[in-house]
């Protein structure tokens, strides 16, 4: 009866608060960090570092938020999130970053699209036709704005 249910279970990885680790981490599941780590981090899934958490890593993963401090080299596959009370000393490579009003943010920052967007057809990002072509209204509109010059 419930043998028919293929979804994986998605477990989260807890590091408690007054826990200290150190070496390689390597998960699949979200990562929630709320003590101390020190050592690489590698993560398929979401990593967060909360508040009471700090981390002397360098953490690969799907998209990391931090409220608490993190040392060393983040790189991010989707978005990198620093909240008010989050400090990040550090290289960043991230396609989205957010920084709230309070977050501290010191080291570089490396941005890129991702492939998609930077692959995207001309004809796509235009408006209304689907043609790269412009239309004669478009055209007859061009050319009044250059006279208006």
């Amino acid at each position: 009866m419930f043998k028919d249910n293929k979804r994986m279970p998605s477990t989260d990885t807890l590091i408690g608060l007054g826990t200290h680790i150190e070496g390689k981490l390597i998960c699949e599941a979200n990562l929630r960090i709320e003590g101390e780590h020190s050592g690489d981090i590698e993560c398929l899934g979401d990593v967060i570092i909360g508040e009471n958490g700090m981390a002397r890593s360098n953490i690969a993963a799907r998209d990391i938020t931090i409220a608490g401090k993190v040392y060393g080299e983040v790189t991010a596959k989707g978005r990198l999130t620093i909240t008010a009370s989050g400090q990040l000393t550090g290289s960043i490579s991230a396609q989205a970053i957010i920084v709230q009003d309070g977050g501290v943010l010191n080291g570089t920052c490396h941005m890129e699209r991702s492939i998609e967007t930077r692959t995207r057809p001309l004809s796509e990002t235009v408006s209304g036709s689907g043609s790269s072509q412009p239309s004669k209204e478009q055209s007859r509109e061009k050319e009044k704005a250059r006279q208006a010059v």
